[in-house]
């Protein structure tokens, strides 16, 4: 059975290895999941998920790889390279990229289709010329990576009973925008505490601010720990 700690993914989004590696240092005997993401690895690069992993923590590494098909192929195949546990690409970016990236990825290596970001609300899918509800286009997509061999889907916690009811355990949902009891939101518009998420199916939550950004970031994960234990 999958400790209730292993389903939080810390997100270290923070501008230098040197942090980074304090955090995953700090937090190794709670947490054995670390995202990395645009930030750290646009400032750090491949060591940088080198150097996650050699202290023993899985890496998600968080890309959210949207090109031509090749292109996408090519960079699955370099990121396969690194040993990493999942990755992410855009499913926004249609069938044939889908495919291209799903016949790169090892078999132990998760791919996960983004679906519609926890930042995004229904006015800017219009702004973007796409009149529906958020729901319905996280499931047209979510469709479309599952129809094409994706592994998992990362939504918003509030898509994932819609997830569930439509893929039940056949995908992995991870999900961001998770905000322990207190709080604040910041950018992301569509957000549940970790027990909601948990209780509503999410196989992983990916959590950054209210752990990252506190004074004591191991207190922070004993805090949510204890929430999700209660």
């Amino acid at each position: 059975m999958t400790r209730i700690a292993d389903k939080i993914i810390v997100a270290l989004d923070v501008a230098t290895k040197e942090k980074a590696l304090d955090l995953v240092e700090e937090l190794r005997g709670q947490i054995s999941f670390f995202k990395i993401g645009l930030q750290l690895y646009t400032a750090e690069g491949p060591e940088i998920v080198r150097a996650v992993r050699a202290i023993g923590a899985n890496v998600f590494l968080d890309l959210k790889l949207h090109d031509i098909p090749n292109t996408v192929a090519r960079a699955v195949e370099s990121a396969a390279q690194l040993k990493i546990q999942m990755l992410t690409i855009h499913l926004s970016g249609g069938e044939a990229m889908i495919q291209a990236a799903v016949s790169e990825k090892p078999q132990d290596l998760l791919l996960l289709g983004v679906t519609v970001l926890t930042s995004i609300d229904e006015e800017t899918l219009r702004q973007m010329g796409i009149p529906d509800k958020i729901e319905n286009h996280v499931l047209r997509l979510a469709k479309l990576g599952v129809k094409n061999g994706i592994d998992g889907i990362v939504a918003s916690p509030h898509e994932i009973t819609t997830l569930r009811r439509e893929f039940g355990d056949r995908i992995k949902i991870v999900v961001p925008g998770i905000r322990p009891g207190g709080s604040e939101s910041a950018d992301q518009k569509r957000v549940m505490t970790p027990r909601e998420a948990i209780h509503a199916g999410a196989d992983y939550m990916v959590i950054g601010r209210p752990i990252i950004a506190q004074s004591s970031p191991r207190e922070a994960v004993s805090k949510i720990l204890q929430e999700l234990n209660v």
